[in-house]
């Protein structure tokens, strides 16, 4: 294993760890920033997956074997478009959060309250604007 490859797979898993730490917190603006972290550390390991740079594979021009393998680009591609996607519905989500609450923090769940209690409780009431 080469020092590129080394110093790109800490990368990645640098990446993936601080993602993983922000998709556990209550604010959904981080929770979308640790999504974006993983996105990128998905797009780090499909170009460490593809190898080695090499010829584009223009049938005819380059041997099949010294072409570069364009099945990791295309895989590449398609996650950062997904990761765009999804990145903006979040953000739209944040922020009609942001809206209706006045902040971006995750609420518990009502269910959950009332379950730790056996059920006795009445739901918290939420004010309205």
């Amino acid at each position: 294993m080469s020092t590129g490859n080394v110093t790109l797979s800490l990368v990645v898993g640098a990446l993936f760890a601080g993602g993983a730490y922000l998709l556990l917190q209550r604010s959904l603006l981080r929770v979308v920033l640790g999504f974006v972290l993983i996105g990128h550390g998905a797009n780090l390991v499909l170009l460490v997956a593809g190898g080695p740079a090499g010829p584009a594979p223009v049938v005819g021009e380059v041997a099949p074997r010294e072409a570069a393998d364009p099945l990791p680009q295309a895989l590449a591609v398609t996650a950062v478009v997904i990761t765009l996607a999804v990145t903006a519905l979040l953000l739209a989500l944040a922020d009609r959060s942001v809206t209706l609450h006045g902040d971006d923090d995750v609420p518990d769940a009502v269910e959950d309250a009332l379950a730790g209690d056996g059920g006795d409780r009445q739901p918290p009431v939420e004010e309205t604007r």
